[in-house]
């Protein structure tokens, strides 16, 4: 722990909020880094599935909220979305000095006090400001579009209010530090999301597969990928699971083969070994592109979100600029991925590193508890 958290957290009683813990991904990879950062600080979340979340966080402070005992929830939290405004609107932390939310949905809006409440944004409420997008993503019918319309207005107006009351927004890219200004006209900072580099290195050489590990859902656009590999008639391996995975597999032909979740250290060797790792849906950040970089690997990336922060076009990686089939194909076909130096990608990667992380959020919060 460096000399600036633990100043901070020696003098300061923080809380740290996040939206739900009932599933990993990138929202989960930073609460491990502000757990690590500030250990001694409880957690205050809507649900908490001891049973499905690693062994680690059973060692954690966690505080949840009454929406812990509804039927079903933790496999199937979308369904209560309504409600989350409502369990953390409740939650009255004011009682702290410093209260972190690491938000994507409503945990920002706890009550807080005179605490000083900053906002890690992951990014303003997906389905509440895009919600067109997202109800095309979830093919909802038009029916259920129609009906759920006035309660997302509903939700909007919420979500908004509750982030006037925010002391000071992070942004983990550019793209979200834009969304948080249309949609909430507040300023913000960007603060790249932790990555851990040190677990991931480069091979001597490398195989001829493209490599894919993500969650198998609807946004992270996989189906374009298993399109264009389709027609490419090339390797493509993808790691991790979702309620996509039956569809893709069906879709998928055969120099396309699907493992499931994978361990770390067979995700460092995939990453590794891979020709080069593909992103082909818009994200906010995307660590797993970093990840491929440390690990020596160029990405081919849709040129949009996170990517932009992360992804150096000709030097680390290439872009293509239309989320299409084509443009994935066009892309692959003129990117030779033996022109990248991996050093390159490594040096790149580092930029984002957790220490740095640690050290440009710690500093953050001191300068705004006033030293």
């Amino acid at each position: 722990m460096n000399e600036a958290v633990k100043t901070i957290q020696d003098d300061v009683r923080i809380a740290l909020v996040h939206d739900w813990l009932n599933q990993m991904g990138g929202a989960e990879d930073v609460l491990e880094a502000l757990v690590g950062m500030f250990p001694r600080a409880p957690i205050y979340t809507s649900i908490y599935w001891r049973a499905g979340m690693p062994q680690a966080y059973q060692g954690w402070d966690v505080r949840t909220t009454w929406m812990d005992r509804l039927p079903a929830i933790y496999r199937h939290h979308p369904w209560y979305f309504p409600l989350y405004p409502l369990a953390f609107g409740r939650r009255d932390l004011s009682g702290y000095d410093v209260v972190l939310s690491n938000k994507s949905g409503f945990c920002h809006g706890v009550r807080t006090g005179d605490a000083l409440h900053i906002c890690y944004c992951l990014t303003p409420t997906r389905y509440v400001w895009d919600f067109d997008a997202y109800a095309a993503r979830e093919a909802l019918p038009a029916v259920l579009k129609a009906l759920l319309r006035p309660l997302v207005a509903r939700l909007r107006r919420w979500d908004y209010a509750a982030a006037q009351r925010v002391d000071h927004f992070v942004a983990i890219s550019h793209e979200v530090q834009a969304r948080i200004h249309r949609f909430y006209g507040r300023e913000s900072t960007v603060i790249y999301p932790p990555v851990d580099t040190d677990r991931f290195h480069p091979a001597p050489d490398h195989d001829d597969y493209y490599f894919i590990v993500s969650r198998l859902v609807p946004y992270r656009r996989i189906d374009l990928a298993v399109q264009a590999f389709n027609e490419l008639k090339l390797p493509l391996v993808i790691a991790g699971d979702g309620r996509d995975r039956e569809a893709l597999e069906k879709m998928a032909g055969p120099t396309i083969s699907f493992l499931g979740r994978v361990s770390d250290a067979e995700l460092g060797r995939l990453l590794a070994r891979c020709r080069a790792y593909v992103l082909p849906g818009e994200e906010d950040f995307g660590i797993a592109p970093l990840q491929a970089q440390a690990a020596g690997r160029p990405v081919i990336a849709y040129g949009a979100g996170g990517a932009l922060d992360t992804v150096i076009e000709g030097q680390t990686g290439t872009l293509f600029r239309a989320r299409t089939v084509d443009a994935l194909v066009a892309a692959v076909r003129a990117f030779d991925p033996e022109a990248v130096d991996p050093r390159a990608c490594v040096q790149s990667a580092a930029r984002f590193d957790r220490d740095v992380f640690h050290e440009t959020l710690s500093d953050f919060v001191r300068s705004h508890l006033g030293g």
